[in-house]
C-alpha cells in the first residue's frame, strides 16, 4: 500500500526527476513515477521546505494531493525524515545519510573554464580537419579556451572505441595541437556494442552483454539503431571497455570522457546481468563507471549524488519554454536540491542541432545571447554551435563577455565546488534554500551561486527590464546599485546585461 504523508500548513515539495524541475515546487495534482527518468538524471528522493524529506532505494511513485503526498515505493521501504531547518535542512541530512560526499570533485577546468562541443557545429560529421577549424576559431574570435569535447562520429563505430581513419589521419597530431592551442580534450563515449564487430563476438562469448531469457544478447533500440549493451555489472566487461579508453589516453593523450546513454529506457526489464537489476540499475553502474576518470560529463544517472561527476542537463530546444531555455534554471535548482551539485546547463542555444543546420529560419540571436547569460555563472558553461559562425557581430561579442566572465568567477566556482564535495551543497542553490523565511519557493527564474552570489537572468523574449526577488542582505549589483533585501525590485536588463548582485558583509 502506498505510504501517505499529510502536507504540512503550507509545505511545498522538490525531487525526484530534474527534468521536471519546471514543475517544482510541486502543484496538487502533480504525479510521477520514477522509473520514467524523462532522459536525465533522477534521485529517489523528495525533500520540503518544511524540513522534511522522503527516500526509497528503488524507484518510487509518487502523487501530490491537496492535503497529503501519497509515495508507493512497491516492495522497497520508503523512509521519510523531519530534521527542520527548511531546504537546507532536508537537503543535507539526506545527503549524509544516503549520498555522503565523496570528497572530491571533478575535473577542475569544468568549472573554471568554458566548454565546447562539436555536436552542434559538424553533428555525425566528426573530423579532424572539422575538429581543428572549429578550435582554431574559437580561438580566432577571442574566446577563452578550455574543455573541447569531440562528439559522436569520431569513432570506428559504436563500441569501436577508435579514432575512423578516414576521418583522422593523424589523431595523435590532432590532440598535441589542441593542447597547443589550450584545450582539454575529451571524446564522447557510450555503453553500446555494435553486433556486426569482432569485439561482439568475443564479448558474447565472455558473457560480458545485457542477454535475453534464451542467453543471447539483447539488442537494444536508441537513438543511434539497434546495440548490444555492455553488462558494467560484470568486473571483466568493465574491464574490458575501461581498456579501451586508457589506450585512447595512453596512444592519443585524451583527457576524459563525454559519457553518454545509459538512458532507463535502453535497459529492460528481464534483462539478465551479473548482477540483476533493472534500468535504473543499469544506469548506475554506467555512471559508476566513469567515476575513474575526473574528466567526465554525464546526462542520464540513477542515484550517485555526491559523486565527482559533471551533470549536464538534457538537450534543450532553441526555444523560450521549458524544454529550452525556460527550463534551464529550474532543472539546475532541481538538481542541487537531489545531490547533483556539480551541474552544467545544455549546449548554449540549445542542443536540438536541426536549429543549427544551414538554411535554419529559425534561430534567434536573442535568444542565443540570454542563454549565454544565464550559463556564465552556473558551475559550468557549454558551448556548440559557434556563435561567430552563426551571429550578428555584436552578439558574439554579448557571448565571449559571458565566456569571460565566467572565467572571471572560475575561482569563486571552484571553492564552492570543493565546498560541495565536503558538505553535499548545491553549487547553484534555490533562493529558499538560503532564507527560508523569505516566501521565495515559486522563484524559478533566478538562483544563487553559493550564499552570496545572487543571479537574475532574463529568459523571456523582448524584455528590456525583470522583476528581481532579493533575499534577506544587502546586494551590490553589477551595475553599482545596493540593496537591502529582502524585497521586490524591477531593473533595467537590456540585451547587453546579465544582472547580478554580490552579498556585502
Amino acid at each position: 500500500m502506498p505510504d501517505t504523508i499529510p502536507l504540512l500548513p503550507g509545505e511545498r515539495w522538490w525531487g525526484g526527476c530534474v527534468h521536471d524541475g519546471a514543475t517544482m515546487p510541486f502543484p496538487s495534482g502533480f504525479a510521477r513515477k520514477l522509473i520514467d527518468q524523462r532522459g536525465n538524471q533522477v534521485q529517489p528522493l523528495l525533500v520540503s521546505d518544511r524540513g522534511r524529506w522522503v527516500w526509497c532505494e528503488e524507484p518510487f511513485a509518487f502523487s501530490v494531493g491537496s492535503e497529503a503526498l501519497s509515495v508507493d515505493g512497491g516492495a522497497a521501504t520508503v523512509q521519510t525524515g523531519a530534521p527542520g531547518g527548511g531546504l537546507r535542512g532536508a537537503c543535507l541530512d539526506a545527503s549524509r545519510r544516503f549520498f555522503p560526499p565523496a570528497g572530491r570533485i571533478p575535473d577542475p577546468r569544468l568549472f573554471t573554464r568554458p566548454q565546447y562541443n562539436t555536436w552542434t557545429e559538424l553533428i555525425y560529421d566528426q573530423s579532424e580537419a572539422g575538429v581543428l577549424r572549429y578550435a582554431e576559431a574559437i580561438v580566432a574570435n577571442r574566446f577563452p579556451t578550455g574543455v573541447l569535447m569531440i562528439d559522436d562520429g569520431w569513432q570506428l563505430g559504436i563500441g569501436q572505441w577508435e579514432f575512423h581513419p578516414g576521418r583522422f589521419r593523424d589523431p595523435a597530431g590532432m590532440v598535441r595541437r589542441l593542447h597547443e592551442l589550450g584545450f582539454a580534450v575529451m571524446l564522447w563515449v557510450c555503453p553500446y556494442l555494435s553486433p556486426d564487430t569482432a569485439l561482439y563476438r568475443e564479448a558474447r562469448a565472455k558473457r560480458w552483454l545485457l542477454a535475453g531469457a534464451d542467453g543471447e544478447p539483447v539488442i537494444t533500440r536508441w537513438w543511434n539503431g539497434a546495440s548490444a549493451v555492455w553488462d558494467l555489472t560484470h568486473p571483466e566487461a568493465a574491464a574490458a571497455l575501461r581498456s579501451q579508453l586508457r589506450r585512447l589516453q595512453q596512444e592519443y593523450g585524451i583527457d576524459g570522457f563525454k559519457f553518454d546513454g545509459g538512458d532507463f529506457g535502453h535497459y529492460r526489464a528481464d534483462d539478465r546481468a551479473a548482477v540483476p537489476g533493472h534500468g535504473a540499475h543499469h544506469s548506475e553502474a554506467w555512471a559508476r563507471f566513469g567515476l575513474d576518470w575526473p574528466l567526465n560529463e554525464y546526462r542520464a544517472c540513477w542515484k550517485l549524488g555526491g559523486q565527482p561527476l559533471a551533470q549536464r542537463l538534457r538537450d534543450k530546444a532553441h526555444s523560450w519554454d521549458a524544454e529550452g531555455v525556460g527550463g534551464c534554471i529550474p532543472d539546475a535548482l532541481a538538481q542541487g536540491l537531489v545531490g547533483y551539485a556539480f551541474n552544467c546547463p545544455d549546449l548554449i542555444g540549445g542542443g536540438e542541432y536541426t536549429y543549427f543546420l544551414p538554411g535554419a529560419t529559425t534561430l534567434s540571436p536573442e535568444l542565443f545571447v540570454r542563454h549565454a547569460q544565464l550559463a556564465a555563472l552556473f558551475p559550468m558553461m557549454q558551448f556548440g554551435a559557434g556563435p561567430w559562425r552563426l551571429l550578428p557581430g555584436g552578439h558574439t561579442d554579448l557571448c565571449r563577455a559571458m565566456a569571460e566572465l565566467h572565467v572571471a568567477h572560475g575561482e569563486r566556482i571552484l571553492a564552492l565546488a570543493h565546498q560541495a564535495a565536503a558538505t553535499g551543497e548545491p553549487i547553484l542553490r534555490h533562493l529558499a534554500y538560503v532564507d527560508p523565511e523569505g516566501g521565495f519557493a515559486g522563484v524559478r527564474d533566478q538562483f544563487l551561486l553559493g550564499d552570496d552570489l545572487l543571479v537574475a537572468p532574463v529568459v523571456e523574449p523582448g524584455r528590456s527590464e525583470r522583476t528581481v526577488r532579493f533575499p534577506a542582505g544587502r546586494w551590490l549589483g553589477d551595475d553599482g546599485s545596493l540593496v537591502e533585501g529582502r524585497c521586490e525590485r524591477t531593473v533595467s536588463a537590456p540585451l547587453g546585461r546579465l544582472p547580478f548582485w554580490l552579498r556585502q558583509g
